[in-house]
């Protein structure tokens, strides 16, 4: 990412409004048609809807911000050194104030009557579920997210191109899932916005629940990331065939997995059938 600061936070606001928008958007479209209730199918719809602005939006605004539009993983990618943690506040100021932005955007179409249906598509625990078991599912979603971020957008050994549609398919996969349970927000700019806009046009909020999309989304998507890092070895580069073990050492491929001992010619030299 080359383009300034401001640039990208604007990227960011943007990516998290047509998120919102259009994720929490067809939450309450799918309401709207179900005559208020929303069953499973509804909620493949929902799900298809957030995996598909996902991506169009990774597709987009990629290039420009990294397009993170979830604090969730913004937070993690810095825990995992791959993003500044001096410029995360500015990262997660965009990223609200663009859901917030989403959310009042569905009521300036739909009306009051978004606060009707589904409170503007905020998520909350379904009956039954605890604080307790709402924090692991959101931490569980988010795992799957950022653990698909790590390996199709982060690392550079993946395959170009595809990034955008395979986190998209991770987004809608774990709303299928836990989405009964929680609404499968995974994000706390997309449970943010439509609570506020909710909250400001008369609608019943349960602020509550709000800290479930929070913890769970934060713990779950630092969890993943540095698990990535140390199962996936990212930076690791396989040393050409007959390049001294010194060296791969050096470029981090045998540093962990290796005992520290002098190292003989024979060692140096590829085996034959172990590969490179």
């Amino acid at each position: 990412m080359t383009a300034s600061l401001s640039r990208r936070v604007l990227a960011e606001f943007l990516g998290t409004a047509l998120l919102v928008l259009f994720g929490a958007g067809s939450v309450v479209a799918a309401l709207e048609v179900g005559g208020g209730r929303l069953d499973y199918a509804g909620l493949g719809i929902v799900a298809l809807a957030f995996g598909l602005v996902v991506a169009l939006v990774i597709y987009c605004l990629g290039t420009t911000s990294g397009a993170h539009i979830n604090p969730a993983v913004t937070l993690s990618l810095a825990a995992a050194r791959r993003f500044s943690w001096v410029e995360v506040p500015a990262y997660v100021v965009g990223q609200l104030a663009g859901a917030l932005v989403g959310a009042l955007l569905i009521v300036a179409f739909v009306g009051d009557r978004a606060t009707d249906l589904g409170g503007v598509g905020l998520t909350a625990l379904a009956s039954g579920v605890t604080v307790a078991q709402g924090m692991v599912a959101e931490a569980l979603g988010t795992f799957l997210l950022v653990f698909t971020i790590m390996a199709v957008a982060v690392d550079k050994r993946a395959p170009a191109g595809w990034a955008g549609f395979l986190i998209g398919l991770a987004v809608a996969v774990q709303i299928m899932v836990i989405g009964p349970f929680t609404g499968g927000s995974v994000n706390p700019a997309r449970s943010f916005g439509p609570y506020l806009a909710n909250a400001l046009f008369g609608g019943s909020t349960p602020w509550a629940d709000s800290w479930v999309y929070v913890i769970g989304p934060v713990f779950g998507g630092a969890l993943a990331a540095i698990s990535y890092d140390l199962l996936a070895r990212p930076e690791a580069e396989v040393p050409p065939v007959g390049e001294p073990a010194e060296t791969a050492t050096r470029s981090g491929v045998l540093a962990a997995d290796t005992p520290s001992k002098p190292v003989t010619p024979t060692e140096t030299t590829p085996k034959p059938g172990r590969g490179s």
